[in-house]
């Protein structure tokens, strides 16, 4: 069994992970820490663990996350980075699902982040966790940075564009609308029930602190910089992200369906939908999967391709327990069958 720590399990985040790992097969959870609710039971704070998860939120102590095989932080951005190094030297692996490890430049992280990074050392280490980029290199990895919840939707959304050489990469758009869940698991005015319902609005047009992190996968995927414009918008759900991506392709003869095909065949967790559809957030509700869907308006040159994801699940906890998966030799689907919840 693979022992498991948890470092911030009272986010939407952390209790998704409960979620998810309670009921895997190859998984013994250890710990769970919470310096805010330390000696509550977890099942008292999320009632939907009751019979599955019997452990105490935690004061976190770095001698016992050690004895873990394996630690995920599900902690504010800027934490993480202070406890790697210890638990690393350990011989603990960790997947950080904050954004402390998934830029590479630390003066791109100290701009976006507005704060030093405490061990840039091993930004060149950490293995960014977009598996359908970089499974070989994930399973190997003592550090991975699980992706952003808009970085998974629009990555794998332009990828096939880019890879092959198609699509105009000096001007990307990505249109995103994305749940309140993602805002995180704190009082906050904007995503007061009273505030958010019934209204829909952009923010973060200037810049969102997932637009580096996007560009940085989109340029490795070029061999250069793109210039994309990333919009992203709060919608009254709770959770869900459906990104709207648009690429100039000047080749109209490029059978684009069978492209994303190609790309994502036998990608366990990547469903190319048939052409014409229009997926929907709700059919991914829970469960760890991106559908895609691919438009050429009027025939143009403008390719719409539509990507869905939760954003809890292939968004953040879903996808890091695929990383574990990997980097412990499992079956990649393993603890991740779960079907997407309908209606």
């Amino acid at each position: 069994m693979i022992k498991v720590g948890i470092v911030g399990g009272t986010g939407y985040t952390g209790v998704e992970l409960l979620r998810l790992l309670a009921s895997h097969p190859r998984v013994q959870l250890q710990i769970i820490t919470s310096r805010s609710e330390a000696g509550m039971p977890v099942a008292e704070l999320f009632p939907n663990l009751r019979g599955r998860v019997d452990l105490r939120f935690s004061e976190p102590d770095s001698a016992a996350l050690a004895g873990c095989d394996v630690v995920f932080t599900a902690t504010p951005n800027g934490v993480a980075m202070g406890m790697a190094r210890e638990l690393l030297e350990a011989g603990t692996r960790m997947i950080d699902l904050a954004a402390d490890f998934r830029l590479r430049d630390p003066a791109e992280w100290e701009r976006w982040y507005g704060m030093p990074h405490a061990c840039p050392e091993l930004l060149e280490e950490a293995v960014y966790g977009l598996p359908e980029v970089n499974r070989e290199a994930v399973r190997a990895a003592r550090l991975v940075a699980n992706p952003g919840c808009y970085p998974t939707a629009v990555q794998l959304g332009f990828l096939p564009l880019i890879e092959a050489g198609l699509a105009d990469t000096g001007r990307l758009v990505a249109d995103c609308k994305s749940g309140v869940s993602g805002a995180g698991r704190k009082a906050a005015v904007p995503t007061l029930m009273a505030e958010s319902g019934e209204s829909f609005k952009a923010y973060a047009v200037p810049g969102h602190r997932h637009l580096p992190e996007i560009r940085q996968g989109l340029a490795l995927a070029a061999g250069s910089e793109v210039g994309l414009t990333f919009v992203p918008h709060l919608i009254p759900m709770i959770r869900g992200i459906h990104a709207t991506l648009y690429a100039t392709v000047a080749d109209r003869g490029a059978d684009l369906q069978a492209l994303f095909e190609r790309r994502y065949a036998g990608e366990p967790f990547v469903d190319v939908m048939p052409p014409g559809s229009h997926p929907e957030t709700r059919t991914v509700r829970g469960a760890n999967h991106c559908r895609l869907a691919l438009h050429r308006p009027q025939d143009g040159d403008m390719v719409v391709v539509l990507a869905v994801i939760d954003n809890l699940v292939k968004g953040a906890a879903g996808q890091a327990v695929q990383n574990m998966n990997l980097m412990f030799g499992l079956p990649e689907d393993s603890g991740l069958g779960q079907i997407a919840l309908l209606p």
